[in-house]
């Protein structure tokens, strides 16, 4: 897809997500919306898959570190053709397939995630099995900037960087919120560049709502050799929803139907 085609895809994709959330009246719409055009741009572009072959050996792998935006990615794998697009309405519904976080039954997904801190050891220990087995996939993991204030987080980037990842990439949905307010009052990460440098990443440093930034820093990522890489992308919480940007409500509040529905007219006009 061109950058007209990716940035229209990700405005259905946060339309998606606002009616799931909506139905359900529960569910995290500002991480979701942070991250559509990241996710986008990667799904739709970059990441290697077989939506009717799920478990295809040769797959790339993602892992959604932030579980609790799993909105953005079942739009995604909705649009793919994984599951049915009805799926999407009975999100968080019980005995639903899609729950509040991600799950391995669904399909398109390898691991559960949502506990916080826990998803870029997973990541590793995929992209290390992928060199034992001299496998050719890469590794993808979705973190959230609140996310890395958990020391786990930093137990596996100073892992991955001495075993020398360098088929994995991270991407750091940076919007600078999380459900306690401020990334920086509750407990600043700054200077976060600094930190995964002197650990040992490749860092790159990018608009997370450019599309050409975006799939720039994939491929640049993607000529890393010998280490891990880092995509820093600075984004919005709400992208796109004029009354959700930067809002801390938003981090877990469902849009009501009124608020919904003006949600659904300002993505219309992307």
């Amino acid at each position: 897809m061109n950058e007209k085609e990716l940035t229209k895809k990700a405005a259905q994709m946060r339309r998606d997500v606002i009616r799931m959330l909506e139905i359900a009246g529960s569910g995290h719409p500002g991480g979701s919306l942070s991250a559509a055009d990241i996710m986008t741009c990667l799904f739709f572009n970059v990441l290697r898959h077989k939506p009717q072959e799920p478990h295809w050996p040769g797959r790339d792998r993602f892992h959604m570190s932030k579980g609790h935006c799993c909105p953005i990615w079942y739009a995604i794998l909705a649009d793919f053709g994984y599951f049915p697009k009805k799926e999407l309405d009975s999100l968080r519904s019980l005995g639903a397939l899609l729950q509040g976080h991600p799950s391995p039954n669904i399909p398109g997904i390898d691991v559960a995630s949502g506990s916080l801190g826990q998803g870029l050891s997973v990541s590793m220990g995929m992209a290390l099995a992928g060199k034992m087995d001299n496998k050719d996939y890469r590794v993808y993991c979705l973190l959230g900037d609140g996310e890395i204030q958990e020391g786990n987080v930093w137990e596996a980037a100073m892992a991955c960087a001495h075993f020398k990842c360098d088929n994995l990439c991270a991407i750091l949905d940076y919007n600078g919120f999380q459900i306690d307010g401020r990334v920086e009052d509750v407990m600043n990460i700054e200077p976060i560049a600094d930190k995964w440098k002197a650990i040992g990443w490749e860092v790159i440093a990018i608009n997370g709502h450019n599309i050409n930034e975006i799939l720039n820093a994939f491929e640049q990522a993607k000529k890393i050799k010998n280490k891990p890489a880092i995509i820093i992308a600075k984004t919005i919480k709400g992208k796109d929803v004029s009354f959700m940007e930067n809002v801390v409500d938003f981090h877990g509040r469902a849009p009501t139907h009124e608020e919904a529905a003006i949600a659904f007219k300002e993505l219309a006009d992307e």
